[in-house]
């Protein structure tokens, strides 16, 4: 099998085809432009409810806002009913957004109480009735991102898949575990590779994809025709530059130095400033600084500090306190 994937998704072509997940309060914009300038093909928004959306917009805009240098970029909705979701995608369409992908694996409990994210896996004839509605509302593609099932005992991401392809959508991606096990455990790249057994459309594989071997072992392993980076890219935008590599077949670049990682956390930092203000920024980039800097000498004790900090300078002082010679 192809140590190169080529994804189509509709008239879309990403080669190779490689993409951030969408990951909530991560893959906004600021992060996204990092990832683009590491020569990530293809971009996910943090997912956003599609009855916020409607009822709420003005809440959303920084949820929203992309520019020309993110395409292609997939939106990603979540919710349980079909036609406040083909709702939702109207206006994402009407925004210019590259296609609609939608919520079928989001574990988190607060999501899957309402029945949405997860827990439309347990609801195989909802799931299709929501396809049918997003697929039939708008005219650019429509994409899903699902997971193994439910539970152990409730497989059935095949089953979910091929209601995805005979309602339309243009692709279909798959994380290797299940609603319950959240991110515990490992995840399982057999069910990608059955589902893309089952498929004629294209398949996505996600799931513990954290170095550029792993990246050709998920490829060999279910011949998927994309990858989905995800968890293991938070403060580590490098890594698709590293997988890009692998998969161009050109030799591996060097890791970030700490005083690279400290400016990409700072542009970081200011990107958010940008777009939501200091205040909310500095808050939201906390985590994101402790994701930057983890394993450098250091780290823990700049961390605790980081999460005292509430200002852009205050958070500059304390990243470059940490000595550049220092190497994870």
């Amino acid at each position: 099998m192809s140590s190169r994937p080529f994804l189509k998704i509709g008239p879309i072509t990403i080669n190779p085809g490689l993409a951030l997940a969408p990951m909530a309060g991560i893959t906004g914009h600021p992060f996204r432009l990092l990832v683009k300038e590491q020569g990530c093909p293809l971009l996910y928004s943090e997912m956003i409810s599609a009855k916020g959306l409607l009822y709420n917009n003005r809440r959303h805009h920084g949820l929203l806002y992309f520019t020309e240098f993110e395409r292609p970029i997939g939106f990603q909705l979540f919710g349980s009913q079909p036609q406040i979701l083909a709702k939702a995608a109207v206006m994402l369409e009407n925004r210019g957004v590259d296609f609609i992908d939608l919520n079928l694996g989001c574990p988190t409990p607060k999501i899957t109480r309402n029945g949405d994210g997860g827990a439309l896996m347990r609801n195989p004839e909802l799931c299709s009735e929501i396809f049918k509605a997003v697929v039939g509302a708008v005219t650019c593609p429509v994409t899903a991102k699902l997971r193994k099932g439910w539970n152990q005992a409730e497989i059935n991401a095949v089953e979910i898949a091929c209601r995805a392809e005979q309602a339309g959508l243009s692709a279909v991606a798959v994380h290797g575990r299940t609603v319950d096990q959240g991110y515990r455990g490992l995840a399982d790249w057999e069910i990608i590779r059955q589902v893309k057994a089952a498929l004629s459309i294209p398949v996505i594989g996600s799931g513990d994809i954290d170095a550029p071997q792993k990246a050709q072992e998920v490829l060999k392993h279910s011949g998927c025709d994309g990858l989905m980076i995800g968890r293991a890219a938070r403060g580590n935008p490098w890594l698709f530059s590293q997988v890009l590599a692998s998969l161009n077949h050109k030799e591996q670049p060097l890791s970030p130095a700490l005083n690279q990682v400290i400016n990409t956390a700072l542009k970081h930092l200011y990107l958010l400033c940008k777009l939501k203000g200091e205040p909310v920024a500095v808050r939201e980039m906390r985590q994101h600084a402790a994701w930057y800097i983890k394993g450098f000498p250091g780290a823990t004790s700049a961390r605790r500090e980081l999460n005292q900090a509430s200002s852009y300078e205050a958070m500059e002082k304390i990243l470059c306190s940490l000595k550049p010679t220092d190497e994870r």
